[in-house]
């Protein structure tokens, strides 16, 4: 089989939680050989973010290997700065000033390995006056504004249904990671690369962000209603409900003729964008009433047939049972020795050149490979059962 992308690269993975990890799983689903350095435990509290037999710790963590390590004891820290001194990458998440304390840090690392990129997360940034704070998904996404727009109007904040702010910065993290890398490939010389929740949900904010930015708008609850693009949004029908996205005139017409409601192209109150716009309520309450008289799997197929936007409003039971998401394999099969054959979710990209494999690794035990990777820095059996008994590893 034909090495994954980044098969030659060697990663240290210091992240807890969800949004370093994410980061990392991007690089270990593409080949990185990473290594999981976990603090020496009993293996039964949650400092890691869950059980690690849990489906959210097995979800996150697959395709890599595991040691434990204090890195608070000298020794501790000098066997990390030996590992440090060969990788390509090192991902942290702890809160911004935790890694200068643990002198795990870039410039420390650099000094060793000036190849090094270190990727960091944290709440709110490297530096600042918010800098040191504990930040959690939940607390980006209200700081961040998210929460402001997402509900019914006139219901009060919601939070989204995922951890939006944790996945799109570890997504965000492992792009930086990969422009560090290149950027390497050219001047022999590795950086520091870092974002944080709050730039990540910001970011993410998008054309909601630059309605503010540049028209002075401030967004609010839209509820099921896209917030520009009319109409778009969630419609009942004999059996449940369905998302309409029919924005702009020749989208609308469409619709409006398979629906077999082509009267209302040229209602009074909503034949224009403008119009539409400003009677978004009558509008969907009158699309309402045509699509209440069938099923939604009627109305898919008759919109679909005229190039209209739509689909199920799905549970995600459904979601995996679609027959286009089943062709398209993205639930990944895995072999754990302790929970059997289970699936995780796979990577949403494809390369024509390197497929994903067949299956997956599993999330490794806490410090299932300490004695192998110790042993490959030189250490020997005694050196090493001296090791654990002064709780170093």
């Amino acid at each position: 089989m034909t090495a994954l992308p980044l098969s030659h690269l060697s990663v240290l993975d210091l992240t807890a939680h969800r949004a370093g990890p994410t980061a990392v799983r991007q690089l270990a689903d593409w080949g990185a050989h990473v290594i999981k350095i976990e603090p020496p435990s009993d293996g039964k509290n949650d400092s890691m973010g869950g059980a690690r037999h849990g489906f959210d710790f097995q979800n996150l963590h697959r395709n890599k290997k595991s040691i434990t390590l204090n890195l608070k004891s000298a020794e501790g820290h000098a066997i990390f700065m030996k590992l440090a001194a060969k990788a390509d990458v090192i991902v942290e998440n702890y809160r911004s000033d935790v890694k200068h304390r643990l002198k795990v840090d870039y410039d420390t690392v650099a000094k060793v390995n000036p190849r090094i990129v270190y990727g960091s997360i944290a709440g709110f940034g490297q530096s600042g006056p918010d800098a040191a704070r504990p930040g959690v998904d939940q607390i980006a996404q209200g700081m961040g504004g998210l929460m402001s727009i997402t509900g019914e109007p006139g219901r009060g904040p919601m939070r989204v249904g995922i951890p939006i702010a944790d996945l799109t910065s570890g997504l965000l993290l492992a792009q930086a990671i990969m422009l560090a890398l290149y950027n390497r490939e050219r001047t022999g010389k590795g950086q520091w690369v870092h974002t944080s929740l709050i730039e990540a949900q910001i970011f993410m904010l998008d054309f909601q962000a630059s309605r503010w930015l540049i028209k002075g708008e401030v967004a609010k609850q839209a509820g099921n209603d896209h917030p520009t693009s009319i109409p778009t949004g969630v419609f009942p029908t004999q059996d449940g409900y369905i998302n309409i996205a029919a924005a702009g005139d020749k989208m609308w017409k469409r619709a409006a003729e398979a629906l077999g409601a082509a009267a209302l192209i040229d209602h009074p109150e909503h034949a224009t964008p403008t119009l539409r716009s400003q009677n978004r309520k009558a509008l969907n309450e009158r699309i309402g009433e045509v699509t209440r008289t069938n099923t939604s799997a009627h109305w898919i197929e008759a919109l679909n047939k005229a190039g209209v936007p739509c689909g199920p409003i799905n549970t995600i039971d459904k979601t995996f049972a679609e027959p286009q998401v089943q062709h398209l394999g993205i639930a990944r099969p895995v072999h754990h020795p302790k929970l059997g054959d289970i699936k995780v979710v796979g990577q949403p990209i494809n390369l024509s050149d390197f497929p994903q494999p067949a299956a997956l690794k599993p999330t490794p035990e806490l410090g299932q490979h300490t004695d192998e990777v110790l042993t490959s820095l030189g250490y020997d059996p005694a050196k090493i059962a001296a090791l654990k008994s002064g709780g170093v590893i």
